[in-house]
C-alpha cells in the first residue's frame, strides 16, 4: 500500500524543482454497462498506479438507479474514492478521462446514455473551475445520493465547497435507489 503524504507538505518535483502542493481530491466511479464491478476495481488499480496520486480511501460499493438516463437503463454501481495528489485538475482530468477510455467508454450525443466506466472528479482541494472541459465542484454533486452517502461513509465530517457539509446535503437528498452492496468489496491493492 502507497503511504500517505502529509497534506501540510508541499511536495517539490524531483526533475524540476518546482513546489506543488498536496490537494485533496473526490473521485465518484460509476459503472452501468458491462462487468460493472470490475470497472470500478479497475479504475481503483490505475488510480493507484498513477504517479503523484496516493489513494487514502475507497467506499462500499452502492446499487443506484439511474438518474436523468434513457429509458431502460440498467442500475449503476457507485463508489468514492479519497486521494491526495500533487496533479493539478486538468492533468487529473485527463487522467479520469484516459481512465474512462481503457474501459471503452463511449461518448455519444444521447445525454447520461448507459456507460462501461465514469470517473467524475467530485472536488480538486480548494479549486474552483467553470470551463466547459473541468467545472468544480461537480456540479450536481451536491444533489446525488450516489455521490454523498459513499462519500459520507469515508469522511462524515466532509464538505463540499460552496454547498456545505456533506451530511447536511445527504439528509437533503435522501437515500432513495440506493442499495449498499456488502458483497462487493473494492480493493486499493
Amino acid at each position: 500500500m502507497t503511504e500517505t503524504p502529509n497534506p501540510n507538505i508541499v511536495d517539490a518535483d524531483t526533475l524540476t524543482g518546482e513546489m506543488r502542493p498536496i490537494r485533496r481530491v473526490v473521485i465518484a466511479l460509476g459503472s452501468n454497462l458491462g462487468e460493472r464491478f470490475t470497472a470500478l476495481q479497475g479504475a481503483i488499480g490505475v488510480l493507484a498506479d498513477t504517479p503523484e496520486v496516493w489513494i487514502t480511501g475507497v467506499s462500499p460499493v452502492y446499487e443506484s438507479t439511474p438518474v436523468d438516463c434513457p429509458p431502460g437503463a440498467q442500475d449503476f454501481l457507485n463508489a468514492v474514492v479519497l486521494a491526495d495528489t500533487t496533479l493539478s485538475a486538468h492533468r487529473l482530468l485527463d487522467r479520469a478521462q484516459a481512465i474512462e477510455d481503457a474501459f471503452d467508454r463511449e461518448r455519444g450525443e444521447v445525454k447520461n446514455a448507459p456507460r462501461t466506466l465514469d470517473v467524475d472528479l467530485i472536488a480538486v482541494g480548494d479549486r474552483r473551475s467553470d470551463s466547459d472541459a473541468l467545472r468544480l465542484p461537480h456540479p450536481r454533486a451536491h444533489e446525488r445520493p450516489f455521490v454523498l452517502k459513499p462519500w459520507h461513509d469515508l469522511e462524515p465530517d466532509a464538505e463540499l465547497l460552496d454547498h456545505g457539509p456533506v451530511a447536511v446535503l445527504l439528509e437533503k437528498v435522501g437515500t432513495e435507489g440506493l442499495k449498499l452492496r456488502e458483497d462487493l468489496v473494492l480493493e486499493t491493492e
